[in-house]
């Protein structure tokens, strides 16, 4: 997966057209994300550090790792929006911590519903509004990985960050769309074409 913004932005927002559909993801990967990072804060800690290097409640666990990784990669992609997202991260992942450190059950439990229904409810946004199987299906590493920074980046574009990138994006996006709307049309008709022959 190269680190392209453009290119990995217009992959995402060839799946992400309709506004009813986007309007989901805006709300459901962010909840994704943060109950993910909070679900990993229950690992143990994978790498034994010293007392003065540990920071309360990013120890490195699964939560904390992740986290890393996020940012690193958000800021690679686009500095600007990786380090003003970066720090939101690691406080979600520091609370998520303290939160199953004090009441583990109920934030676990809670986490979990919300996880689920955010799933659902975008598969009812693939299904129902934009008619396009999600990103997960073509490639799940990259969809997992940008979808929290792609819904960063349209929170961003909404403020006027980059006009210019959301303009070209914007057209590269109707591009996009209009051949898989070709291509699915003559699937159809192929698919028309083979039942009315046999």
């Amino acid at each position: 997966m190269a680190l392209n913004l453009e290119k990995q932005l217009l992959f995402y927002c060839s799946y992400h057209h309709d506004p009813i559909n986007k309007g989901i993801h805006v709300i459901c990967i962010p909840l994704l994300a943060m109950t993910f990072l909070l679900l990993a804060t229950n690992s143990p800690s994978l790498i034994p550090l010293p007392s003065w290097l540990t920071i309360p409640n990013l120890p490195p666990n699964i939560g904390t790792i992740a986290t890393i990784i996020y940012s690193v990669f958000y800021i690679m992609m686009e500095p600007v929006a990786g380090v003003v997202l970066t720090p939101l991260l690691f406080a979600w992942t520091a609370y998520g911590k303290h939160i199953t450190s004090t009441d583990g059950s109920t934030a676990n439990y809670a986490a979990i519903a919300l996880h689920i229904g955010s799933w659902i409810a975008q598969f009812i946004g693939h299904g129902v509004f934009e008619g396009r199987k999600p990103a997960l299906f073509d490639n799940l590493v990259q969809a997992v990985l940008l979808a929290p920074f792609f819904v960063w980046m349209e929170i961003l574009f909404y403020f006027g960050y980059r006009p210019e990138l959301k303009n070209r994006l914007d057209k590269a996006t109707e591009v996009e769309v209009a051949k898989f709307k070709k291509s699915k049309l003559q699937a159809n008709g192929a698919a028309a074409d083979g039942k009315t022959r046999s």
